[in-house]
């Protein structure tokens, strides 16, 4: 994200979250040690229910939030393939260069 310093090298592995579960509740919000979580409007009534995004280019790979994620919807990946997986989970998107998957099966 724009006006955040880079990570000083590559993990070995990233967190990656998959949209189709997260509930916007924000607890990986509150144990990020970098603040790579971002929040972003969801993909049905954007205004009312939001979504968190992870910037692979700022993840660390500390593990923190899929330990405290009370939905078990954050894993952590090898890195780089975390960006492809997290291409294909991602709902919606406001990491730059990031691409938003295919909606959510209903």
């Amino acid at each position: 994200m724009p006006g955040k310093p880079p990570r000083a090298r590559d993990p070995k592995i990233a967190a990656v979250v998959n949209q189709n579960g997260c509930t916007g509740c924000e607890a990986c919000l509150t144990v990020c040690p970098v603040d790579c979580i971002e929040m972003v409007p969801g993909a049905e009534k954007p205004g009312l229910f939001k979504l968190v995004e992870i910037d692979q280019d700022r993840c660390i790979g500390c593990g923190l939030c899929p330990k405290i994620c009370p939905w078990d919807t954050i894993t952590m990946e090898p890195y780089p393939l975390s960006r492809q997986i997290a291409e294909g989970v991602t709902i919606r998107g406001v990491v730059p260069g990031q691409k938003a998957g295919a909606p959510a099966p209903v």
